[in-house]
Parts: structure tokens; sequence; C-alpha cells
């Protein structure tokens, strides 16, 4: 693929970090190097000496006095070698991606590291967007993203979605607009990248089929835009088989997937990584030099060591464990929801993720009741208009999340909801 045309001029004037690319040399020089070059502070003067980090189950991560003086230095802008590495081959196991074994220039999948999937996503949408550019994505959506892109200048198209996702036959309509001659001349008017969260989606729940995903995957060849697969809900499925991602069904080279520890492993801890074609991973990666430098290393330790404790095996295991709190949590909502809504509202069992999204009958926008009124009741949802890409434009959703609250906070919730609704009817 010819991914020039989807870089901006200020991504395509990146150049290397002399500093960084000495810093990585540096890392993989043997111990009689003797080096005047680092800018590095020296970590003896540090006073953090030691960790343990208990684990569940009994287990412990122990980080002595040799491993704590890297875990507290400047590390790679791309990531530490060996979570790289590992995040490399969980992949490659779990996507079977076409791009693993293609050359960096017909877009050999790449890896890189970032300071929560949130950091990536800003500057994927950094390197590809100019003022003015098309893209396309299905709202409601998560307000993040709309808040990272609306200030780039872009046109956002939304593309029609139901409980299964994106309608493709809505897609194609969209698409039509442009003719084969566009693409054919690369017309600079075609849609850059369709983004989606493609399981779970925050806040609808929506989670796309595996035939709509190869169908938007034909259209993304036929039309020549990228797909950005933002799945930080991909391991909160509660169904097996897990859905095919569009990673595995890549064989040109034209998604950027984020992937995200803050479900399961640790929101604070804030490690993501980005999937993708190595021509536009290096230019993230180029990014990330001249801003966060690096994400954590020390936060980077504390995974890798916890993933090499455990395995592939040990990982997906923890991740069962994870699915089956938030089924129990997510069918505990939905017994509220049935107890205290049923005729007042509508709403869809989602397959994936930490949200219900309810319709609120007779209510044609969800704002002030919530804003307003729903505080006096003791009981606070996310109005549905902040997932719009207007979000002045009324709904009359709302956004339940089932991930912290009890059985019992669910369900008195959902009863202060009910008498809401009741008396604003």
């Amino acid at each position: 693929m010819n991914y020039s045309r989807f870089i901006t001029t200020v991504s395509a004037a990146r150049k290397a970090s002399p500093i960084r690319l000495l810093t990585e040399l540096m890392q993989k020089s043997p111990p009689s190097l003797i080096s005047l070059a680092g800018g590095a502070p020296n970590p003896n003067v540090f006073p953090f000496k030691r960790a343990t980090v208990a684990i569940g189950h009994g287990t412990a991560i122990e980080i002595g006095e040799d491993l704590m003086k890297r875990a507290l230095q400047y590390s790679a802008s791309a990531g530490i070698p060996e979570l790289l590495s590992w995040l490399k081959d969980f992949q490659r196991n779990l996507h079977n991606p076409p791009t693993a074994n293609y050359s960096p220039e017909q877009g050999q999948m790449e890896v890189c590291v970032t300071t929560g999937s949130q950091e990536g996503l800003c500057k994927v949408f950094e390197m590809l967007i100019n003022p003015g550019d098309n893209i396309l994505l299905d709202a409601p959506t998560y307000s993040g993203t709309l808040a990272a892109l609306r200030p780039l200048g872009c046109n956002i198209i939304n593309v029609p979605s139901d409980q299964h996702g994106i309608i493709p036959k809505a897609l194609k309509e969209i698409l039509s607009t442009w003719s084969s001659e566009d693409v054919k001349n690369r017309s600079h008017h075609l849609p850059k990248f369709l983004y989606t969260i493609p399981n779970g989606c925050n806040p609808t729940g929506n989670s796309l089929t595996t035939e709509r995903k190869k169908e938007i995957y034909q259209l993304a060849r036929k039309y020549d835009f990228l797909i950005i697969e933002d799945d930080p809900y991909y391991f909160l499925q509660f169904e097996k088989p897990w859905a095919p991602t569009f990673l595995s069904m890549d064989v040109d080279g034209r998604v950027i997937r984020t992937d995200s520890f803050s479900k399961i492993l640790s929101s604070g801890l804030r490690i993501g990584f980005l999937t993708g074609p190595k021509p536009l991973i290096d230019r993230v990666v180029l990014h990330i030099q001249v801003s966060t430098m690096h994400t954590s290393t020390f936060t980077q330790i504390m995974i890798s060591q916890l993933l090499q404790q455990w395995g592939e095996k040990g990982f997906l295991e923890h991740i069962d464990r994870v699915v089956e709190f938030y089924r129990t949590q997510r069918d505990a909502m939905l017994i509220a929801a049935d107890r205290w809504l049923k005729g007042l509202a509508e709403w869809y069992p989602p397959a994936a993720g930490m949200f219900l999204w309810i319709k609120i009958k007779g209510i044609s926008d969800t704002q002030q009741l919530i804003m307003e009124k729903a505080l006096q009741k003791e009981v606070l949802l996310v109005p549905g208009g902040a997932f719009n890409i207007n979000s002045s434009e009324p709904s009359s959703y709302v956004r339940a999340s089932f991930s912290l609250s009890s059985p019992a906070q669910m369900d008195l919730a959902f009863k202060r909801l009910a008498d809401l609704i009741k008396e604003a009817l």
C-alpha cells in the first residue's frame, strides 16, 4: 500500500530524535561499552531501591536492585524489548494477522507500547488528519474519541449502526457518493479512515458481527480507506469463541488496532499498545519520541514481569475470571432493568463491555433529566448526548455502567430512575 496519501504534512516531516536513537543503541550494547553520550541521570542517586508487588493467588513480582535501576531509567520510545516481544507473539497467536510475514514496505505488522490506548489513538489521529479531511465513524461513540477529533477540523461522517454495529448497507450508500474515478485518482476527498469500537462499544454495548466486518473490510479495500479498530473491550466478550478482528482479516495492511490493559490489569498503570502496518506505527513512535518520550519504564517492567510469569495461558485464564465477573455484573443490571424499567425504557443485552444503553420512552432529551433531576434522586447516569458528534443534539438515551456497583445498588439505582421517569412523563 502507498501510505503517503494518508499521512499529514506534520507527520511526514517528523525525523528520528538522535538522542532517543542513542538511548536505544546503548540499551542494546554490551556491558563493556563505555558511553559518554547519554544524558541519563545516574540511578544510584534515586531513592527507590527494590519492590515486591503481591499478585492474586499468592504469587509476587520481585523487582530487585538491578532491575529497579532499569525500571527508573529512560527506555526506548516504542516500548521495552521484552514487553514488545511478548506482545508481538501474543498478537500473532491470537489474531494470526496476514501482515505478520510481510515486508515493512508491504505493511508488515508492527507493535508499539503507548501510555494507555488513548495516547495511541490521539497520535494516530494527528498522524492522519488534515483540516477538511473526511472520516467515518458510527456515533454514538466514545466521548474521548470525539473530543480528540473535533479540534483537528475534520469532517466527521456518521455511519448508521444498530445493536450489531455498523450497518454495511448504510456504509455502502454513504461511500457511493465517491465515484470509481475518485478512487482511481486517489481524490483527497475520499474518507481517510473508518473508526469503530467493534466489541462492547462505549456507550451502546453494540458488537460487530463477523459477517459485517468482512463486508466493511471489502468496502475499505474498494474505497481505499484505513480502519481504526479501537478495541478496549475485546477481552470483555461474554461468549466464546471471540469474534474475529479486523486485524485478522487485514491482507492489505490497512488496519490500525488499539488494545488496552486498562479494563483487565489496571487502568491507572496506563499501558496500551498499537498494532498496525510498520510504516504507520513508525510515524507514531517518532511522535512519542518528542512528546511523552516513552511509556513509564516502571509500569512496563511490572506488566512484562507479570506476563512472563503467567505466560499466554495464565493471562487468558485471568481474562476468563475477569469476564465471569463482568458477565455476572451485566446479568444483575439486566435483572434490575427488567424489574423497574419495563414499559418505561428499551435496551439490548450487551454481548461485551461494561455498559447498558437505555432508551427512555417519552423523553426526547435526557440532558436535563439526568444533570439536574437525577442528582436530586441520588442516581447518576450519563446523558446520551455526550456521545453524539454534536453533543448539543438531543438524545433520549442514557448510559449505565455495571462495572462498580453491587447488584443491590443497581437495583436501587434503577428504582430511583424509574421514579424519575414517571415524574417526568
